[in-house]
């Protein structure tokens, strides 16, 4: 079961970072959006330091989306989706390691752009590193939630546009916790380990039961 684990992950790896598989496409378009909104905003870095970790989260959310439809969709039709349901590993195991080859391809560059990318909203230098932690710690729970969603749709042609609509409202509670938690590393009145703490127990939460639900939909699909 093990090799069949990992032989899931690198193939899901090798998808994501070729052209257009996905994992690029999110990064570019999450720079894209942190470089546009401080154009659109003025010059007042007062207020871009303010909103800036919630444009990163915002971005992050709106890039983790992208793509979001293929985590199932493609291997429901070529046939690889019904090889792996009567594979010796338990469909929890395949949706834990395809989870997972997203978070890496598309959750972590994120979180570790984030810092760079943290001038461009005027973030001061002492909030980068928790910022960047917070998108670390809460991007997980954004790549589970929206595997849930991607299992949910596998078996429609269209999928791609139930996606974000089944997902975004399920990813709330991340966006409050993970703002919430970069504000106070700006100097807020709550302190940072509160809703950092509770943003991690949201990625755990969503790690388990997000890949038991989306194993749980695609049995229904078959």
């Amino acid at each position: 079961m093990r090799r069949a684990f990992f032989a899931i992950l690198r193939r899901d790896l090798a998808l994501a970072t070729r052209a257009g598989g996905g994992g690029e496409l999110a990064l570019v378009f999450f720079l894209t959006l942190v470089v546009l909104v401080p154009f659109a905003l003025g010059p007042d870095l007062n207020l871009l330091s303010r909103i800036g970790p919630a444009i990163l989260w915002l971005g992050a959310l709106l890039a983790t989306l992208i793509g979001l439809d293929r985590l199932f969709q493609g291997d429901e039709e070529d046939g690889s989706l019904d090889l792996i349901r009567a594979s010796v590993l338990p469909l929890e195991l395949a949706v834990l390691a395809k989870g997972l080859a997203h978070w890496l391809t598309t959750g972590l560059p994120l979180a570790l752009c984030a810092p760079l990318l943290g001038l461009l909203v005027a973030l001061p230098a002492e909030a980068m590193l928790p910022v960047a932690a917070t998108l670390l710690a809460g991007t997980p729970a954004l790549s589970f939630i929206g595997a849930t969603g991607a299992a949910l749709t596998a078996s429609l042609k269209r999928g791609g546009l139930i996606v974000p609509v089944l997902v975004a409202p399920l990813t709330v509670p991340v966006l409050i916790f993970g703002v919430s938690a970069s504000n106070s590393a700006l100097g807020g009145t709550i302190p940072f380990l509160t809703p950092f703490l509770i943003l991690c127990a949201l990625s755990l939460a969503a790690i388990v039961i997000g890949t038991i639900a989306a194993a749980a939909a695609l049995r229904q699909a078959d």
